[in-house]
């Protein structure tokens, strides 16, 4: 075991660890984390995304030892029930997900994007979600919660 230092959800964390452990078992099977979802494995249905330094990595792939005086942010460190994010909001408002168990990875993925562009295109949404799959069909709804939410985070960053 090794202990890797990290920030875990804006929080300073020591993890205790193998270093060829995955991020995921790691998340949901001693932190307690639950937001990032086991899907396919591979890394390629984005369930499990999380946030590595910004940018969206899946959890299932991703070994710990890499993770040393990175920062991870999962779908917990994005908002609370009180404060949601701007993306959790648009999306309970849009009620953009039916079953939900891609949500996690979309919102993450989402949130990526917004980070490094205030102002995405349709397209641009699109080719950011695309490594997340939904197998519910809401993904009208979802492009458009995260249209949603980025005009939001614009109009309240310049006020």
């Amino acid at each position: 075991m090794a202990a890797i230092d990290c920030t875990l959800n804006g929080a300073p964390a020591r993890i205790e660890a193998e270093e060829a452990e995955l991020l995921l078992d790691v998340l949901r099977g001693r932190l307690g984390l639950f937001g990032a979802r086991f899907g396919c494995g591979a890394g390629q249905c984005g369930a499990c995304a999380v946030l590595v330094d910004g940018r969206a990595v899946a959890a299932c792939q991703t070994e710990m030892g890499t993770l040393a005086g990175k920062s991870v942010t999962t779908l917990e460190g994005l908002g609370t029930p009180q404060r949601p994010h701007p993306l959790q909001a648009a999306f309970l408002e849009l009620q953009a997900g039916q079953c939900g168990y891609c949500l996690s990875g979309i919102l993450v993925s989402a949130k990526a994007l917004l980070d490094r562009n205030p102002d995405p295109s349709r397209s641009e949404i699109a080719a950011a979600l695309d490594g997340c799959l939904c197998r519910c069909g809401a993904h009208n709804r979802i492009m458009d919660a995260v249209a949603l939410a980025a005009r939001r985070m614009r109009e309240g960053a310049s006020a």
